[in-house]
């Protein structure tokens, strides 16, 4: 019996239309009906996806958010941290001046939200999905030891690739480096990634890496993917993603994340369909 789902946002819970379908909301519900710990992983703050908790009716004590990519294990009733694993300021002072030597833009997530040396229409991007504000700030006159939660480059498709490539050895190694979508890719903590997240968070509970569903499509959703007992990809999911999966479902403008739900926990067909390949 599976006892934890941990769902993915853009790409897989969200349609392309940016909303929760019914067919998923119910879904969800049913299985919180059953006793199923259904959990959002998203690159997101905690900010970023309220209006989707209240959606779901997952604002309270007993449920949980892993947000940042798995930097930060939030409580969603009480904003309590469960687990973090950040970076600060001397993380940023490196990476921006590789963004600069790259030429791409950068934004980051500090305490005080999110901020960028450079107002830029990724930033615009980010600051709308998430529903906040940004602020440009001298990334030079940030301390050293100030909390950042994660970094950024974000630009155009080609301009990014081009900067992954040239990424040095050193800064793959010091980090945790994941693309979240064409034209955002996310410096984390090195011990930071939605697998962490996942796995904590089930440590907290009491739950089983047996006992897990992760969900996912995308670059950052591959190590809770290859942690969980079930890791499920969607039919819209890149291929790195498909590949690591053990089952894959339809896509999100299909009711994907529904699909899975009523196969494995709502068809009460259990741990037994987890080698689905």
């Amino acid at each position: 019996m599976y006892k934890l789902i941990a769902v993915d946002m853009d790409g897989t819970l969200l349609g392309d239309n940016h909303a929760i379908s019914e067919a998923s909301k119910k879904a969800i519900q049913e299985a919180r009906e059953q006793g199923v710990q259904v959990v959002l992983a998203t690159g997101r703050p905690l900010v970023g996806i309220e209006k989707f908790l209240e959606e779901l009716d997952l604002i309270s004590e007993q449920n949980y958010a892993i947000c940042y990519n798995g930097s930060v294990v939030q409580n969603t009733g009480t904003g309590e941290v469960i687990a973090k694993q950040i970076l600060n300021g001397q993380d940023l002072h490196q990476l921006y001046g590789l963004s600069l030597e790259l030429g791409v833009n950068i934004h980051a997530f500090s305490r005080s939200g999110l901020i960028t040396p450079k107002a830029s229409k990724y930033t615009r991007h980010e600051a709308d999905l998430n529903g906040i504000d940004f602020q440009v700030a001298d990334f030079k006159k940030i301390g050293a030891d100030e909390d950042i939660i994660k970094i950024m480059f974000v630009d155009e498709e080609e301009r990014l690739s081009r900067a992954i490539s040239r990424l040095p050895q050193s800064v793959k190694e010091a980090y945790t480096i994941v693309q979240s979508s064409p034209f955002f890719l996310e410096f984390l903590n090195k011990r930071a990634h939605k697998g962490e997240g996942v796995k904590k968070l089930a440590e907290h509970l009491g739950i089983s890496r047996e006992e897990i569903i992760c969900v996912g499509d995308a670059g950052n959703d591959l190590h809770m993917i290859e942690y969980a007992g079930l890791g499920v990809a969607m039919g819209n999911a890149f291929n790195e993603i498909k590949h690591a999966a053990n089952f894959i479902t339809k896509t999100n403008n299909e009711d994907g994340v529904a699909h899975v739900m009523e196969t494995f926990i709502l068809g009460n067909k259990g741990k037994c369909s987890a080698s689905a390949e």
